[in-house]
């Protein structure tokens, strides 16, 4: 399912050149705004020429302004109705807001995430993706900063029903484990920029061994999915208080339980006895077992 313009301008946003990339943080700035003005307008807004206006939005594949308006209009209301129904007035946190209002807002951005996610979530890559995680004679999965937590969630989960998965921490332990995966292993990289250099390096040392790459990013462009032979894209939305690092984890979340469920299905009944197993190896853990 295609993406609505503003998804779209956030992914396609460090693809852009300089000017246009004015444009479209004008746009993503003010969307109704920008709904309301003329071409003209717009290109004062960003400081550029109707010209560029025009090849931004042939770039970002309109044929012209007036289509790209309309369809900007489309997804400004859209967003409108979806901010009623949360009961809040805007999306952005500011420094006034009461901790009902931070915790509407917050809500409101992270469900709508998920939601986004799964909806323009590429089901064939994921399918791909799964099968060859189910199949792999070892899983590494690399990331550092609040994508290293999501790599942690996913080791943990893989691990926990049978298959050899690592999430090294430090980076030099990422590019020795990636050293050793081969065409049968499976190497994961999560970034939410696509940019970080640890999940790039890793990524990259892993497809010259030979292993199948898988990138989680929002950014389908970005240099880290440029090293994947398969792309998982989120679509978190950054805000003025970082928010979007907030709904950046909540959607790689919701991806790596997209595929963990996955393969977890092809390996049901080895899932099933690595869950019980795993299960009652911690159950003498628990206070209210003690005696």
């Amino acid at each position: 399912m295609a993406a609505d313009v503003l998804v779209r301008l956030r992914q396609e946003l460090p693809t852009l050149r300089p000017a246009e990339a004015r444009i479209a943080e004008s746009v993503l700035d003010d969307p109704a705004g920008v709904v309301a003005s003329t071409i003209t307008e717009l290109a004062a807004r960003a400081g550029t020429s109707q010209a560029t206006v025009v090849r931004f939005c042939r770039a970002v594949g309109y044929a012209g302004y007036p289509e790209f308006r309309i369809d900007l209009a489309q997804a400004t209301s859209r967003r409108a109705v979806e901010l009623e129904r949360s009961g809040i007035a805007e999306g952005e946190i500011n420094e006034t807001d009461t901790a009902t209002d931070v915790v509407s807002k917050i809500a409101f951005h992270e469900a709508r995430t998920i939601e986004e996610t799964a909806r323009l979530l590429d089901l064939d890559a994921l399918e791909r993706a799964a099968e060859a995680v189910a199949q792999a004679s070892q899983v590494g999965v690399y990331g550092v900063g609040s994508s290293g937590l999501t790599c942690q969630d996913l080791a943990q989960k893989l691990s926990r029903i049978g298959l050899v998965c690592a999430a090294p921490v430090d980076p030099h332990l990422q590019l020795t484990s990636a050293a050793l995966l081969d065409a049968a292993s499976v190497a994961v990289g999560v970034s939410h920029t696509g940019t970080t250099v640890e999940p790039h390096q890793a990524l990259s040392l892993a497809r010259d061994r030979g292993a199948l790459t898988v990138a989680v990013t929002n950014f389908p462009s970005s240099p880290l999915a440029a090293v994947a032979d398969v792309v998982l894209t989120t679509t978190a939305r950054e805000t003025r208080f970082r928010s979007g690092a907030m709904s950046s984890r909540i959607a790689q979340l919701a991806v790596v339980d997209f595929l963990f469920v996955r393969v977890a299905q092809r390996r049901y009944d080895q899932t099933a006895a690595a869950l019980k197993a795993t299960y009652d190896a911690v159950q003498q853990r628990r206070l209210d077992q003690r005696r």
